[in-house]
């Protein structure tokens, strides 16, 4: 159903590396590239990172009106287990640890983790045939 999502940041060297691991962690790869951006597509549908001259404020604040998070589907509690392990080197910090992974209620298991501009991100164990999610 999307498109594209895109997401202003207020440093692109600092969102490509976070994003651009995550991304490309999920299947992703390099779309375009610019002065003031990049995008990773997978299919049809791509997510844009841009450190826009109009940008007005220093951080993503997640807590105020507008977009709280972005989830993307992973393909096992597995993959979810991993990429939660390497997300600390590449600028991601696990949210909620004392309720990790079902802090989304019982029986979702997933990973909510935060970049340093204060991006969050849910990555949600997809239930395969008979693995249980």
């Amino acid at each position: 159903m999307l498109h594209h999502l895109e997401l202003w940041v207020p440093d692109l060297e600092r969102a490509e590396k976070s994003f651009g691991w995550l991304l490309g962690a999920l299947g992703c790869t390099p779309y375009q590239h610019w002065e003031h951006g990049r995008s990773w597509r997978q299919g049809a549908f791509y997510v844009v990172v841009e450190q826009s001259p109009a940008l007005t404020a220093g951080r993503h604040e997640r807590c105020r009106p507008g977009l709280n998070h972005v989830a993307f589907a992973v393909e096992s509690r597995a993959a979810v287990d991993a990429l939660v392990a390497e997300a600390p080197a590449h600028g991601w910090r696990l949210l909620f640890p004392d309720r990790h992974p079902y802090a989304g209620g019982p029986g979702h298991y997933a990973a909510y983790l935060e970049n340093e501009d204060g991006f969050e991100v849910e990555l949600v164990a997809v239930a395969a045939a008979g693995d249980g999610g």
